[in-house]
């Protein structure tokens, strides 16, 4: 049967992740993500999608970020109604992600309509609330490292923990005689808080992100890093802002400060979780500890380090408040949420610190901080930044290159096609060719809407 791929999303760059597998009149698509970053892609969100949602058979989602789930009410309101197959935990944060997303946008939309800083007379968000909870009844769980037959027996799946966040899985199939591994985003060799990615034997072909493709994290430490910047700042009477990705690095995080505070290696001051869905999705954390490394007194040591934002009038005077602490608030990429009130309050101010603990993807405010960009432009309008921008790498829960190069080593053949995604230009051909050299293939870099055939 004739087979390809199809790159939806996730080429080219770190977001909107979308991946066709066709064998014959059966369709599926690998993840199913939004576009984040700059303007161009994220107005592919407002675009139908390329292929008729309603040819689509199934979706299979490997892990819940939103830059992997986050089209997916957008696909059900074009006329999807297959099975969406993901792990346990994947669909409880997934159905938080989009909540959480749906939310948002809601919001956002509103406040430019009250405010009039949108071109756009009146602001529509991207979908609803109710779009959202549209999805929910099509999803089905699966265990992991057990085949699963699906689509009439046409395809197995297999999926297997690949250490990026909680219930974050490789995707394998196997079908018409022919392997795939799609590794959604891999995993650290050495997680903070999750258990190791499994390796893996067999793959025809390989989809592999390159979110660090060219390059390595830093050999300090994280935790050292962390107790260093804190120190700096609180030693000048100031808040630390660490923007989180709520589902994951959050709670690396707010783990490390408990190990820190606990050390006493940093000061005893207020530690603010102003992300309703952080705290949602902690208490998820808690009852997966099949996926995780913590113990029971880590989690309660985790739990009453920091004090939970409930409302918005309570973020707030927290924002206005003069007294030294942490604040981790979402997103990780400051692409919307309350981290943005956060930042209008303390960019300003030479004694406050913008902790940046993951990718930035080109186009986002993160990027543009951590570029040096001398002014932040917030609701409309150009805050100045004093504030000290700071980066720890190390925190990623990417692999960085050589990690990744580690991982592919682990197959027992290489295999006999790798396609590279998930990354920007420079990271992607970094890894193309570090690939090239280190198992004597060609990858191919994919590019946004290709279709690639496979032979038989």
């Amino acid at each position: 049967m004739k087979t390809s791929l199809t790159f939806l999303g996730g080429a080219g760059t770190v977001t909107g992740s979308k991946h066709l597998l066709s064998v014959g009149s059966k369709k599926v698509l690998v993840d199913c993500g939004l576009f984040q970053g700059v303007k161009d892609q994220r107005l592919l969100n407002w675009q139908t999608l390329p292929v008729d949602a309603k040819s689509i058979d199934a979706v299979i989602l490997t892990h819940a970020h939103l830059d992997h789930t986050g089209y997916l009410p957008l696909l059900v309101k074009q006329g999807f109604r297959g099975p969406i197959y993901c792990s346990e935990p994947t669909m409880e944060l997934t159905q938080l992600v989009l909540l959480d997303a749906a939310k948002i946008q809601e919001e956002d939309a509103d406040h430019a309509n009250e405010t009039g800083y949108s071109k756009h007379k009146p602001a529509l968000p991207l979908y609803r609330v109710s779009d959202a909870e549209a999805v929910f009844k099509l999803f089905h769980t699966l265990l992991p490292e057990q085949w699963h037959s699906i689509l009439e027996n046409l395809m197995r799946v297999n999926l297997t923990n690949s250490g990026h966040i909680l219930g974050s899985t490789f995707v394998e199939i196997e079908t018409g005689g022919k392997s795939f591994v799609f590794s959604g985003d891999l995993g650290r060799a050495h997680p903070i808080t999750l258990k190791p990615r499994a390796t893996l034997r067999d793959a025809d072909y390989l989809l592999i992100e390159s979110t660090y493709g060219d390059r390595l994290h830093p050999s300090e430490p994280p935790i050292d890093a962390l107790a260093r910047l804190i120190n700096a700042t609180i030693k000048r009477g100031g808040t630390a802002i660490i923007p989180t990705f709520a589902l994951g690095r959050t709670q690396d995080i707010l783990h490390l400060i408990a190990q820190l505070k606990a050390e006493h290696r940093i000061p005893d001051v207020p530690v603010y979780l102003d992300s309703p869905m952080a705290d949602k999705a902690t208490a998820i954390f808690d009852r997966h500890a099949s996926w995780h490394r913590l113990s029971s007194p880590d989690l309660r040591r985790l739990s009453n380090t920091y004090q939970h934002v409930a409302s918005a009038n309570h973020s707030m005077s927290i924002c206005q408040s003069k007294e030294p602490s942490i604040v981790l608030a979402g997103s990780g990429m400051l692409t919307g949420g309350r981290v943005k009130h956060h930042l209008v309050a303390r960019l300003p101010h030479e004694k406050n610190s913008v902790i940046l603990v993951g990718f930035q993807a080109a186009g986002t405010l993160g990027r543009f901080l951590q570029e040096g960009a001398q002014e932040a432009k917030l609701f409309g309008k150009y805050v100045p930044v004093r504030a000290q921008i700071a980066e720890i790498s190390s925190l990623s829960a990417h692999a960085d290159q050589r990690e990744i190069l580690d991982w592919i080593g682990s197959f027992a053949q290489t295999p006999k096609r790798i396609f590279i995604i998930h990354g920007e230009a420079n990271a992607a051909e970094g890894l193309r060719v570090r690939i090239g050299d280190t198992f004597g293939v060609a990858p191919h870099v994919a590019k946004l809407g290709e279709t690639v055939y496979l032979e038989d």
